[in-house]
């Protein structure tokens, strides 16, 4: 088995933040990452799934169990039954950009606006990882998922993922554990074939963040380099060197609220209707039923606004920090929580903490963390 010596957790998270674990395995084959956690399963004792380590935030303390570090690589092109579309099969470990720039180099559309995002592929699906209004969701097919309950690699469609906003059935939520628990083998994902030539870029909130005009074409490269340094305007762009990307990216969610709660917000706080489920399903029982089916009632959109917006206006600027902390916000970006040198786990949570009191009591909101807690209460 691929055990190496551990390694304090803070080395391998971008928050560097957490603990060393007591044991600490690192899986470079399919066979390796099926064998390991299984072999952790048997063993009846904690668990730790780690790719990127770019969405954790991990106590100090030792982590009394095994960290399982995914290093699978690899894609596959597969056919799909649909004209002009492309299937890729890929490992869980495999770099997140890594892919994003394989399917640019392929002439391949559906995860362009999503470059820069750190992390391995395994874990895109977990917390539907999106940006500028693109998400996992619009082109997942299926994961390969190593499932705890049965100890059997199952093929699971995206449908029965609960995909939702920056969330699924396997994501371990801060408050309450995940509804399924399991380890992703593999990704496959559908992919557009438009080539290397300009095309309309869909979605105004891409098209916004790209400040194109409704009609305006541009290639797929155009979009990626357009991401990227827009990303790294912002310190989302993992840098060494630079402090602000020492982060788990977005710390908090942008919240999605009712359309009345949205009401109550300041009408410049940035928002964005959420498209409504148009696949709803009544059921009627059979011995209640007359044959009459009564008319669908109008329910206005859900709304995400900006939590960036709410915490700025909260008071906490940029490179906000609290006294002698070493843990503040990004200098480029408010909603990003970074570790300015050494910064316990603690620091940022007192930190997230103090960032959600605050929105509360100005806006009636409690943001909720994007980020996986690990032994760490908000």
């Amino acid at each position: 088995m691929p055990e190496i010596t551990p390694l304090p957790l803070s080395r391998l998270t971008t928050l560097r933040a957490g603990g060393t674990p007591r044991r600490l395995v690192e899986a470079r084959t399919r066979d390796e990452l099926i064998e390991t956690v299984r072999a952790a399963w048997a063993d009846d004792e904690p668990w730790l799934v780690i790719g990127g380590g770019s969405n954790l935030l991990v106590s100090d303390d030792p982590f009394d169990g095994t960290v399982v570090l995914v290093r699978t690589s690899g894609i596959q092109a597969l056919p799909s039954p649909r004209a002009g579309r492309v299937r890729l099969r890929v490992e869980a470990g495999h770099d997140w950009d890594d892919l994003v720039a394989y399917t640019v180099a392929e002439g391949l559309a559906g995860i362009e606006a999503m470059s820069g995002i750190p992390g391995t592929t395994g874990a895109a699906p977990i917390q539907n990882v999106g940006a500028y209004g693109q998400e996992i969701v619009q082109t997942l097919v299926e994961v390969e998922l190593l499932d705890e309950a049965t100890g059997e690699v199952e093929t699971v469609p995206a449908a029965d993922l609960g995909l939702g906003f920056r969330t699924s059935v396997l994501k371990d939520h801060y408050g309450t554990g995940a509804a399924r628990r399991g380890v992703i083998i593999s990704v496959t994902l559908e992919l557009t074939e438009v080539g290397h030539g300009e095309f309309p870029v869909r979605g105004a909130q891409l098209r916004q963040a790209l400040r194109l005009e409704p009609d305006a074409t541009v290639s797929l490269a155009w979009v990626r380099e357009t991401v990227l340094a827009t990303r790294r305007m912002k310190g989302m762009v993992l840098d060494d060197a630079d402090p602000d990307t020492h982060s788990a990216g977005s710390f908090f969610q942008n919240a999605v609220v009712s359309a009345s709660f949205a009401r109550t917000l300041p009408p410049e706080c940035p928002r964005w209707p959420v498209a409504p489920d148009l696949d709803t399903v009544t059921v009627f029982p059979l011995s209640a039923f007359d044959g009459s089916v009564p008319a669908p009632v109008a329910q206005e959109p859900e709304v995400k606004v900006s939590a960036a917006w709410l915490i700025e206006h909260a008071g906490l600027r940029k490179g906000f920090r609290l006294p002698r902390s070493r843990a503040g916000l990004s200098t480029k970006h408010a909603l990003a929580l970074t570790n300015r040198g050494s910064a316990t786990a603690e620091e940022i949570a007192e930190l997230a903490r103090f960032i959600q009191q605050r929105v509360q009591s100005d806006f009636g909101l409690i943001l909720q963390p994007e980020p996986v807690l690990v032994g760490v209460e908000l």
